[in-house]
């Protein structure tokens, strides 16, 4: 969920979906919050706190020992490179990616341009951020991502009607395009911001070649709006296509022929493959990335992508998942991007690896019928890679769950 991608992005330990729980805890009260396990604990006695002591005392050893990775460059021990790049949610988070070392922005959502307040924002707002963001990066490519309103992420100041099932309705690039006075004023921001740095922009929610064709005419309209007023910009910026739904998933060979690079939305994929609404506990056990319907449509887009010799990237939550990240490497995808603060434990089962064995592990993988096989598959790999590495245990990086429960 937005909440929970969040949450990651300002490193909070979060659980959600957690029924009952204002009710549960009085003010003062002392509670434990465990994003990993998805449980809060009400009220611990003294041994659970020293418990939750050493687990916190680990996981700032275990960061204290993975940020030297910042400087090191993301290659396989065989000398195959992955680009690592960040997600981001505010302008702000700049200062992470930085300290984190990732290679690039790989998601800049701009929704928070339009939340939580009465007004739209004007093309200087939008560009000023674009700007200093690109600024402040230097040289590191930037990625953003046109806006993703709707499904859980609503504007005051637009007249966004109640749906029934708003994730499958007027969102994304489907809003976008329906309001070509909006969508042209953040193109022309994003635009302006590609005379100051690497920047590319990614279309959300693409699920056919019609909607890359109509952005890119809305693009091209911008691009000769700010050539007649002199503005500066890069007329050549490189354009992606997010395949976050089946159908674009399904004909990734044809939209390839329109775009410069891909992007993978593993959170949406997941969501719209397996019919499982990410935000709802009560099916959050079926929301699985090892699934092998899943494993066989991104394996369909990269094989795509390479053959129209078009890169592509991951920037789900599956990307910052060390053991999947394993498997996304064998299946030969070209970068990774997350929550800068999953970056240096990636990047360190990165280079202690090498291709042909991931390459070797993804066959294996993508062999298995269930997703139970695939997921056992994946722990006792992992498990072995974080032995070599010295390692006993994964390391406890916290990241927000689904509600498991209160004790």
């Amino acid at each position: 969920s937005h909440t929970a991608i969040m949450a990651r992005a300002l490193e909070i330990p979060a659980v959600v979906g957690l029924k009952g729980i204002t009710g549960a805890v009085e003010s003062d009260e002392t509670l434990i919050v465990d994003g990993q396990a998805g449980v809060v604990i009400v009220a611990p006695d003294e041994f659970t706190l020293k418990e939750y002591a050493r687990r916190q005392t680990d996981l700032r050893r275990i960061h204290k020992t993975l940020l030297p990775l910042r400087d090191v460059v993301a290659s396989t021990s065989d000398g195959h490179r992955i680009k690592i790049g960040a997600n981001i949610e505010l302008p702000n988070e700049v200062i992470s990616v930085l300290a984190h070392g990732a290679d690039e922005i790989g998601l800049f959502r701009t929704e928070f341009l339009y939340l939580n307040r009465e007004d739209l924002p004007t093309e200087e707002e939008q560009f000023r951020v674009y700007r200093h963001v690109v600024e402040k990066v230097k040289t590191l490519p930037v990625t953003i991502r046109t806006l993703d309103l709707g499904g859980d992420k609503f504007a005051s100041a637009l007249d966004i009607p109640e749906e029934v099932n708003p994730f499958l309705g007027w969102r994304a690039i489907r809003f976008c395009l329906s309001q070509p006075d909006l969508f042209r004023t953040q193109l022309r921001a994003i635009l302006r911001a590609s005379a100051y740095g690497s920047v590319r922009v990614m279309y959300p929610l693409i699920s056919d070649v019609e909607e890359i064709k109509s952005a890119g005419a809305i693009l091209e309209e911008a691009k000769r709006e700010l050539r007649a007023e002199g503005k500066g910009f890069n007329p050549a910026i490189p354009v992606g296509a997010m395949i976050e739904v089946p159908s674009a998933a399904l004909t990734a060979s044809t939209i390839a022929r329109y775009v410069d690079f891909f992007s993978i939305g593993t959170n949406d994929l997941v969501q719209y493959s397996l019919a499982v609404d990410r935000i709802n506990e009560r099916t959050a056990y079926l929301y699985n990335p090892a699934h092998p319907a899943i494993l066989r449509l991104i394996a369909e887009v990269i094989r795509a992508a390479h053959q129209a010799g078009i890169r592509v990237g991951i920037c789900g939550e599956m990307a910052a998942d060390p053991a999947m990240s394993f498997l996304l490497i064998g299946m030969e995808i070209d970068e990774l991007s997350m929550a800068p603060l999953a970056i240096p434990e990636v990047k360190q089962m990165t280079v202690s690896v090498t291709f042909a064995g991931a390459k070797k592990f993804a066959k294996e993988v993508q062999a298995l019928d269930s997703t139970s096989e695939i997921t056992a598959l994946l722990k006792e790999h992992y498990e072995k890679i974080l032995k070599r590495q010295g390692f006993k245990e994964p390391p406890p990086l916290s990241s927000p769950q689904c509600g498991g429960g209160m004790r």
